[in-house]
């Protein structure tokens, strides 16, 4: 079975008619733009189907609907499909999308999070200050210093997105940053300027990160029901009092995409389903196989792919074993309490496969304890046998059954 993270783009992947085919096709979907536009008290839906890019793109409309539209997404898509992801991920406001989905914030609040949040970001530079641009084609190191020269007392412009090994994104004062393109094409690099309403991740947003730090701390969060990558630490949130504090920092710190999707690959990530307006993240370089939902010819292409497989029980259980690291050389105590824990999961395993049936939860329980007699004699740390646990019912689409680990331990 292949790992797989959800993934929900942000600012730049907009267009006219986003959502509009999605809505005609899932009742859940038009649901969703229904209620946004009764949170918001505006017709949403019609400026994403009908109305102007122009007001569509500027921020305080922008964030709100990205949102609708990848939750929207997100819903129909595993109506459709039942599969559950490994991670989730979002870039930049698509983080907050990623929390909504995963069940850590409300929809109702996000809705509210993120025009609240459009809000402050529009008013924290004047129009027309500001700017961002798109670096292709150069290391970023040479970004980097190009930004350190042209940033001075009275300058400012710094990298904001690292995207992809070949494309970095800029941010500060829009004539440093047009002076920073210069420079960088002037070295042999490409570089296109944005159509965004203000410079994000950058510290021109140091203004509002107060007001930002308040508007979250208004709002309950919950538990989440799968990983959820962070833009800050490119690592998956440990918890729900961390959403106020990353948000937070989010919008002053640079977005970390692409170490995002190498911590993924490392963890066996092979697919990824871009679930939202356009195909922004698919475009990326990546290590990870996207498909985008928005896009008909990926759509069909999902079809093929085998979303919702689970493990055998018993043969992820023994692969555990097996993978689990020993250091513990005492023979006996290894015959008795890994080959013969072992040897009992392998007949059960074998038993089941034989009459083809699906294993009682009773026996799943007597072959979890086996597995954790295995891997306390092999040496594992509790943490250890936590996490290979958590690993084992997540593969096997036990984890509603089996909802207290530490009983096993």
């Amino acid at each position: 079975m292949k790992k797989k993270v959800y993934l929900f783009p942000g600012q730049g992947s907009q267009y006219i008619g986003m959502g509009k085919k999605l809505c005609d096709t899932y009742e859940i979907a038009k649901k969703t733009f229904d209620e946004a536009n009764e949170i918001l008290g505006f017709d949403l839906k019609k400026l994403c189907f009908e109305g102007n890019i122009n007001e569509l793109t500027k921020t305080i409309n922008l964030q709100p609907a990205l949102l609708t539209y990848s939750v929207a997404s997100y819903l129909a898509f595993t109506e459709e499909y039942g599969a559950r992801p490994d991670y989730l991920a979002g870039h930049s406001l698509g983080e907050i999308s990623a929390l909504t989905c995963a069940g850590v914030i409300n929809f109702n609040d996000a809705i509210k999070i993120t025009y609240k949040r459009g809000k402050l970001m529009q008013e924290a530079v004047a129009d027309g200050i500001g700017s961002m641009a798109a670096i292709r084609n150069i290391e970023a190191a040479k970004i980097e210093q190009v930004c350190h020269e042209i940033s001075g007392q009275n300058g400012y412009v710094a990298i904001s997105n690292y995207n992809s090994r070949n494309q970095i994104v800029i941010a500060g004062y829009k004539n440093n940053v047009e002076a920073a393109i210069k420079k960088l094409e002037a070295i042999g690099a490409d570089a296109k300027l944005l159509n965004v309403s203000a410079p994000f991740h950058c510290k021109l947003m140091e203004p509002i990160t107060s007001a930002v730090q308040d508007e979250l701390s208004k709002y309950t969060y919950n538990d989440t029901k799968y990983k959820v990558m962070s833009n800050v630490t490119a690592r998956p949130y440990e918890g729900k009092a961390e959403v106020v504090k990353l948000l937070t920092e989010q919008i002053t710190k640079p977005v970390r995409w692409m170490e995002i999707m190498d911590y993924l690959r490392k963890k066996s990530v092979e697919i990824g389903i871009e679930l939202g307006a356009g195909h922004v993240l698919r475009s990326l370089d990546s290590a990870i196989y996207v498909f985008s939902y928005d896009d008909d010819n990926d759509k069909k292409a999902i079809k093929d792919l085998d979303l919702e497989s689970k493990l055998p029980f018993f043969s992820r259980a023994m692969g555990i074993i097996t993978a689990t690291p020993n250091t513990n050389w005492d023979e006996n105590e290894y015959q008795k309490g890994v080959v013969e824990s072992y040897k009992v999961i392998q007949k059960l395993s074998e038993t089941y496969e034989a009459n083809k049936t699906e294993p009682s939860e009773e026996n799943m329980r007597f072959a979890t304890d086996m597995l954790v007699t295995a891997l306390k004699t092999k040496g594992a740390k509790r943490d250890e046998i936590i996490s290979r646990l958590e690993q084992l019912f997540w593969d096997t689409r036990t984890e509603n059954i089996f909802t207290n680990i530490t009983a096993f331990l």
